[in-house]
């Protein structure tokens, strides 16, 4: 819940652990004040049923966790703490205003993985990525943005990007060829495709959909702890 009210969400996730673990569980504040609970893995299903009814006890007080993988060892502790803080964050930026739990496993994709990063940081390698993009004026901006998406959602397709926004293929040559000589880019390649693939989606409001219909998902099978 943040630091100024850490008491409820100690109070939350220890109501939470008692409901949720069978056998030994802890639960704890670290020094910034989030609460954090060492539970049996098999505890994580109750614990993610049971978060919906936590929230709704001060439905004004937005309630986020963030769970890990399982750790199998002691050692294995700190990683996981790791783990589950990064889903925490990913919670807090993709449901700022209502209660939200995230597992770890569930940041399957790109796009969810990078909701786990601070929006400064976002903001940030968006701007040097597709910020030379500007150079080329507000209204081409915008096109050249929209023809790169396009192009990258049809996975580099010249005939289907051309098809997609009623232009003749050799228009959106010229356009990937100004995106590419403006970002020093080669869209041949594929980690520079990667590199302005996250930049667009670093753009996107965390929450909302990913700039194309071309996304894949996978089912999350990691346990909470």
């Amino acid at each position: 819940t943040g630091p100024g009210d850490a008491g409820h969400a100690r109070g939350a996730l220890a109501e939470a652990v008692a409901h949720a673990a069978r056998g030994l569980a802890a639960v704890g504040r670290l020094p910034d004040g989030t609460a954090f609970a060492v539970l049996p893995a098999d505890g994580q299903d109750a614990v993610t049923e049971l978060w919906p009814h936590l929230g709704a006890c001060a439905p004004d007080t937005p309630l986020h966790g963030g769970t890990s993988a399982s750790a199998g060892t002691p050692r294995d502790l700190a990683a996981a703490l790791v783990q589950a803080s990064y889903a925490l964050a990913a919670a807090r930026t993709t449901a700022p205003d209502a209660s939200a739990l995230t597992d770890v496993a569930a940041l399957a994709g790109v796009d969810t993985l990078l909701t786990g990063i601070p929006a400064e940081v976002r903001a940030a390698y968006s701007s040097t990525v597709l910020g030379p993009l500007d150079k080329a004026g507000s209204g081409s901006a915008a096109m050249l943005l929209h023809t790169l998406e396009t192009f990258l959602a049809h996975d580099g397709s010249w005939a289907r990007t051309a098809e997609a926004l009623h232009l003749h293929v050799n228009t959106v040559h010229y356009r990937i060829q100004r995106v590419e000589h403006l970002t020093r880019r080669d869209l041949s390649r594929l980690v520079d495709r990667l590199d302005l693939w996250a930049a667009l989606l670093c753009r996107t409001p965390p929450g909302a959909s990913a700039p194309t219909s071309r996304r894949h998902t996978r089912p999350s099978t990691s346990s909470a702890r």
